[in-house]
């Protein structure tokens, strides 16, 4: 679910009115002063609002750069630093745990984030290593103080000393007595996270296939763009320099560039969405049902990109979607989404699906975008693996279980319920699905595989399941069930 965090920067300084510079007594304004090194800063104000106040990435450090006015290299500079410190973090971590003379538990907070940003810079980018050090220390005397900056000196030069290769040799367990511990830390993840993924994967902790899949949790991911349906074609992305996606009939990717630049971005008519989520979304729509196909519900549609994707499809077919969101801020970007949909076929409002204010059997095909761990996208909030823990699942448990019922009640005999998580973790999916079946006779499956014929390696059994490093999507997984 988005995160709503308020970022915790402050605004860049004004300097001060010189002799001579035209300024005509002590009243006229002050002329405004660029932010030595504006990349650094931003991504250190980042990574300690991530860490404080528990901020997402994606959300705070586009905010920040437009605010701030750094554009350019530097503001991907400041993407670089920023999402390179939070998915190598658990590396960096115990590679500076190793460089410090207590443990790294005990480091200021405010600390933290320089001691990481210089470790990413030494070991993971081509800045030149005194450079790296250098610049990250003139960031230390301005943001954490000249006493604190020079133990975080010390720090990183020890870093400096042995490239990433070496530092992981030494400070990761032994692959053969710990591959759990080993692969956490060379790939960067917490240990639970990787046993998670091993069990759904199938594949035993040391796979290959593991392996490659943490990986690419590290990688960064494209932009993939949804044409919304009937609003929008592939073919005017592609025009304005986007190429055609691989699978979903409605997506391209974005090679270079802001995405807000695009044209039909900017006019509502695109969006940014991976391509996994724009395909459980069609799989919905593509599953043959007898009567009536009128009324089809997103009870979970916040943020809104499933919900804009589907009453595109639901207005083109004459249908009409109700897209419920629980909180209002939200239900409001829900609104924003669905907006001029093909004959005006979306509508939000504000609900809570788990207590429905509509009547049971009401609606043709229902879609349940689960609130989840979501594992399935750390390529794109890297941030998301170090805040969850193991118990996140089960604290989740109640409120999916609550929401997939609700959603098979609201399903009139002969519709069709979609369940959908952006996460591949096991209670939250295939195990979830399976015991409120078992506790029902009015449901039964649908293989979801069928209704994706072009996307390969996809079928869990009955299920779908998407994985970065085989599809270049999020991790999305997708139960479809009938009504009987």
């Amino acid at each position: 679910m988005t995160d709503r965090s308020h970022s915790p920067y402050r605004p860049a300084r004004r300097g001060k009115g010189r002799k001579g510079s035209g300024a005509k007594g002590p009243a006229a304004a002050a002329a405004p002063t660029t932010p030595k090194d504006p990349a650094r800063r931003v991504a250190y104000d980042v990574l300690r609002a991530v860490q404080e106040r528990d901020a997402y990435a994606n959300l705070l450090l586009p905010a920040m750069l437009r605010e701030r006015g750094v554009t350019g290299r530097d503001a991907a500079l400041a993407t670089e630093l920023t999402y390179g410190a939070l998915r190598r973090q658990g590396t960096y971590d115990a590679i500076l745990d190793a460089c410090v003379d207590r443990s790294l538990a005990s480091v200021d907070s405010e600390v933290l984030p320089v001691l990481r940003l210089g470790a990413h810079q030494l070991l993971n980018t081509k800045i030149p290593p005194h450079a790296a050090v250098s610049a990250t220390i003139d960031l230390a005397r301005r943001v954490i103080g000249h006493h604190r900056s020079r133990f975080a000196n010390a720090v990183l030069r020890k870093v400096s000393v042995r490239d990433l290769d070496e530092w992981t040799a030494v400070v990761a367990p032994d692959r053969a007595t710990d591959p759990v511990g080993h692969l956490a830390v060379l790939h960067s993840h917490p240990r639970w996270i990787v046993e998670a993924l091993a069990a759904a994967l199938g594949e035993a902790p040391g796979s290959a296939d593991l392996e490659r899949l943490l990986a690419a949790h590290n990688e960064r991911p494209r932009v993939t763009l949804v044409a919304k349906p009937g609003r929008a074609s592939v073919a005017d992305l592609v025009a304005g320099g986007a190429v055609e996606g691989r699978y979903s009939p409605y997506a391209a990717y974005l090679t270079e560039g802001d995405p807000a630049a695009v044209r039909e971005v900017r006019q509502r008519r695109a969006a940014v969405q991976d391509e996994a989520s724009q395909l459980v979304a069609l799989a919905l729509t593509r599953v043959p049902v007898e009567g009536t196909d009128t009324r089809w519900l997103d009870m979970c549609a916040g943020p809104g990109g499933k919900a804009a994707l589907l009453a595109g499809i639901a207005g083109q077919r004459d249908a009409r979607l109700l897209a419920a969101e629980v909180q209002p801020a939200r239900a409001g970007l829900v609104a924003g989404a669905v907006e001029r949909s093909v004959r005006d076929a979306g509508r939000a409002v504000v609900a809570d699906s788990t207590r429905p204010a509509w009547r049971d059997g009401s609606f043709d095909r229902v879609l349940v975008d689960a609130p989840c761990t979501g594992l399935g996208a750390l390529r794109r909030r890297p941030e998301s693996r170090w805040r969850r823990t193991d118990g996140t699942a089960a604290e989740l448990a109640p409120v999916q279980r609550d929401l997939l019922e609700r959603a098979l009640d609201a399903t009139r005999p002969g519709g069709v319920v979609a369940y959908v998580t952006c996460s591949p973790h096991l209670p939250e999916t295939g195990e979830m699905v399976a015991s409120v079946l078992a506790d029902r006779s009015d449901a039964a499956v649908v293989r979801a595989a069928d209704h994706l014929p072009e996307v390969p390696d996809v079928a869990a059994g009955d299920h779908v399941q998407f994985w970065p490093h085989r599809h270049g999507t999020d991790a999305m997984f997708l139960a479809l069930l009938r009504k009987l």
